[in-house]
């Protein structure tokens, strides 16, 4: 099963392309662009508490028979954080401090 990619960061809504170097994504693939996991959520998912990575990017060409994004195409439905400014912040607070691979 292919990463959905998708297309936009889920707190500031900015758009992230398949292509774009500035997505971070968690093991569950909530994605978030690199801006706010460093300065809103300190590399704390709000959703998972995890940590966060660069998402990998999916090749435009297919180097392999139907594997790139015009087989497998990104998602092109938006996704948004379903907890406020103030809960995502005092949760981030709460765990920050601890390494990601210790949570």
């Amino acid at each position: 099963m292919a990463l959905q990619l998708r297309p936009n960061c889920e707190w500031c809504d900015c758009d992230l392309p398949a292509e774009s170097t500035l997505a971070r994504i968690c093991t569950y693939e909530c994605t978030f662009c690199a801006e706010c996991v460093d300065v809103v959520l300190r590399n704390v998912c709000p959703n998972c508490g995890g940590g966060f990575a660069p998402r990998p990017i999916r090749p435009r060409t297919e180097w392999r028979p139907g594997l790139s994004r015009l087989q497998r195409p990104a998602s092109t439905a938006r996704v948004h954080a379903s907890f406020d400014r103030a809960e995502i912040e005092a949760f981030a607070a709460e765990i920050a401090r601890i390494a990601p691979e210790d949570r």
